[in-house]
């Protein structure tokens, strides 16, 4: 069903012409100074709109259900009727279908970017095959052998930035030097976060963590954490009995103290089964704590800033609980 229904918004999306910088104002897109920007989930309206700035405007269309539960209301469906970029992730996390509708109705005004096809090889990770591909289809071959929760770190973070800044210059040339100024002042912000993330975890020699589902690699790596497992292999679903007890013994192993649940996904019970079988084990104060992966957000809390609030908040946490 909720492919179904996304199909809906970019074959709406697609049908429509460019309206370039001399949009006029609608209810749904208020400013009709410069491009309008659609992202597909929170993190990226922090990046475009940080880029954008006053030249332009940017909304999110899944801000509250995320890359993995792609359902939409009417609203969000005018909003992509009357966007003229979309940026996506990609990575086979949002694109697929995208791609599929608009080879079909041959709209060739509405962009689409695809920012993780984007960002060099060296900035990508593997996937560990535990997510959260679903969004191929025929005729379109894609390397979906990476990792694609690349917002997670901001150090890949400033990559996603700067594409977003060469897509802005092309859209809407006149407007160049203020696309250069914005993305320079919020690249800026993200290496201080990733330089402050840093300090805070300065001499914690207890790294291991098990995070939710395996949407916190690329925050790992930015940090030198090691991801020892994940409890949710598909997000959302609880882990089998086998997969449960071989999660439970890699972590006793490693002598886990930390186990990171996530807003986005609740659970049953397998956090705490883990924490108290650690601690039958002899391991001693472990700790079950909250990190936000940032695929979602409350519409009305969703700003520039929130992106930088949720990461700082997550480094924090740990910085309390890693010894």
């Amino acid at each position: 069903m909720s492919r179904f229904l996304l199909g809906t918004v970019f074959a709406i999306a697609v049908a429509i012409p460019f309206l370039g910088c001399n949009a006029k104002p609608s209810p749904h897109w208020p400013q009709a100074n410069g491009p309008r920007v659609a992202v597909s989930f929170p993190p990226l309206y922090c990046f475009a709109a940080n880029v954008v700035g006053d030249a332009g405007s940017v909304q999110s269309v899944l801000t509250s259900q995320g890359p993995h539960h792609a359902d939409t209301n009417v609203q969000e469906r005018v909003i992509l009727e009357e966007a003229d970029l979309f940026f996506v992730n990609g990575l086979g996390l949002d694109d697929g279908l995208a791609r599929s509708l608009i080879a079909s109705t041959g709209n060739k005004n509405l962009k689409i970017i695809e920012l993780g096809e984007k960002i060099p090889e060296k900035f990508l990770l593997a996937s560990d095959g535990t997510c959260c591909h679903h969004d191929d289809e025929p005729g379109h071959a894609h390397n979906h052998t990476h990792d694609a929760h690349i917002w997670t770190s901001p150090v890949v973070a400033q990559k996603l930035v700067e594409e977003i800044r060469t897509a802005m210059r092309t859209a809407n040339s006149s407007q160049t030097a203020a696309y250069d100024k914005n993305a320079a002042e919020y690249l800026a912000k993200l290496k201080k976060l990733t330089d402050d993330g840093k300090a805070m975890l300065k001499g914690k020699k207890d790294r291991n963590i098990v995070t939710m589902h395996g949407s916190m690699n690329y925050f790992a790596n930015a940090f030198d954490l090691v991801v020892v497992g994940v409890i949710q292999k598909t997000p959302g679903q609880e882990p089998n009995p086998n997969d449960l007890k071989a999660l439970i013994a890699a972590c006793v192993k490693k002598k886990v103290r930390v186990i990171a649940v996530e807003p986005q996904y609740g659970s049953q019970g397998a956090p705490q089964r883990i924490k108290e079988e650690l601690e039958r084990a002899g391991i001693a104060d472990v700790q079950i704590v909250e990190l936000d992966n940032m695929e979602t957000a409350v519409p009305a809390e969703l700003n520039r800033d929130w992106y930088e609030t949720k990461m700082r908040a997550n480094l924090e946490t740990l910085a309390k609980v890693l010894k």
